[in-house]
């Protein structure tokens, strides 16, 4: 039942034939997992939260970054460096009081996911890494949880509701994750601040439908979305009865090909105080080196694997990039070819220093 309060907060929702107190009544009774409280995560929440999702969940390990408020409207710049999952409910809490909130102030993994999939009715997914998106699809498979999968790409999206009423899934899908470093995130080449919001709306979307049963699902299908041209296409997909989901890939990075080798790392701040130290080496673009850099070598990331016998030993190598991943990928590409050299991430890239 509603209280005489909550009749007030939803009434709109009410109103609607579609919805009425029934659907409004569903909509309390759900529990839903948001997976991640940044670009996506942050309009996902939002409106299941005014819409009166009665239990949500939300894990991320992250803390809020000010190059985060280009696009994640639920912080503000007194919440950097702070936890976004505790942030995200304390704002959240002031916006819907109706709404409990379940937080998670950690990583999603292969130890936690079946347990935390198990307490909930729908998961959502706003992360934006593959290894993620096969970890959240696998638990959902097996803990029998409906799925609704939303992906940005700089001025583009995606959205698929997944293993829904024994539909196909993300395997299905994409049965191959692909290379690493073939598809990089908006840390390295931008997102356009307004996609995420478009794009997390329609996955509350998706769930409002589930949990009210109005609408047509996307359940086999990807909306695929342009914010430059406003088109839109549908695209159906099947279930591929081979793929058999039974258990839990033991290491989801290692599935998606990305090598778990530990690198160390130095601040930006620790670095340009100590910068004659060191040997520079900067795997971006052209055009970004161009733009902006402090010196040293620049070898791009695409042609690294060639070069590799052009760097010297003579001091411990930095290797930088936009963010801290893409230089990541380099020692890694590096330390394959040569092990005589001392190499050093540059944490959190030049966007920092």
């Amino acid at each position: 039942m509603l209280s005489k309060e909550e009749n007030i907060q939803y009434n709109r929702h009410i109103i609607l034939d579609e919805i009425g107190i029934t659907g409004q009544t569903k909509l309390k009774n759900t529990k839903v997992l948001v997976i991640g409280a940044g670009g996506l995560g942050c309009p996902i929440l939002q409106y299941l939260t005014a819409a009166g999702i009665g239990t949500i969940g939300i894990i991320d390990d992250d803390v809020v970054d000010q190059s985060n408020l280009q696009r994640q409207v639920l912080y503000t710049i007194d919440d950097i460096g702070k936890p976004k999952a505790k942030i995200a409910s304390e704002r959240l809490s002031s916006l819907n009081p109706f709404v409990f909130f379940k937080v998670y102030n950690e990583k999603l993994n292969e130890d936690n996911v079946i347990d935390i999939f198990s307490e909930f009715d729908i998961i959502v997914d706003g992360s934006d890494n593959f290894p993620t998106r096969y970890l959240v699809n696998d638990g959902c498979v097996l803990t029998d949880k409906p799925l609704v999968f939303g992906s940005i790409f700089k001025f583009q999206g995606q959205v698929s509701v997944l293993n829904y009423k024994n539909g196909p899934t993300y395997r299905c899908l994409f049965p191959d994750p692909p290379s690493p470093g073939t598809v990089p995130n908006c840390s390295d080449i931008g997102v356009l601040g307004v996609l995420p919001g478009i794009i997390g709306g329609l996955q509350a979307n998706e769930v409002i439908k589930m949990v009210t049963g109005i609408g047509e699902v996307l359940r086999g299908k990807l909306l695929y979305f342009d914010t430059l041209t406003l088109q839109q296409q549908i695209l159906s997909f099947k279930k591929n009865n081979e793929i058999e989901i039974g258990k839990l890939e033991e290491n989801y990075e290692f599935f998606c090909g990305i090598d778990t080798l530990e690198v160390k790392e130095i601040s930006s701040l620790e670095l340009r105080e100590n910068i004659t130290n060191y040997q520079i080496l900067d795997v971006r673009t052209h055009k970004e080196y161009d733009h902006f850099n402090i010196g040293g070598i620049h070898i791009p990331l695409e042609i690294l694997s060639e070069k590799t016998s052009e760097l010297n030993n003579l001091k411990p190598i930095v290797v930088c990039c936009h963010s801290g991943m893409r230089s990541k990928n380099a020692i890694e590409i590096i330390s394959k070819n040569r092990n005589d050299l001392d190499l050093i991430n540059l944490k959190n890239g030049l966007v920092s220093y």
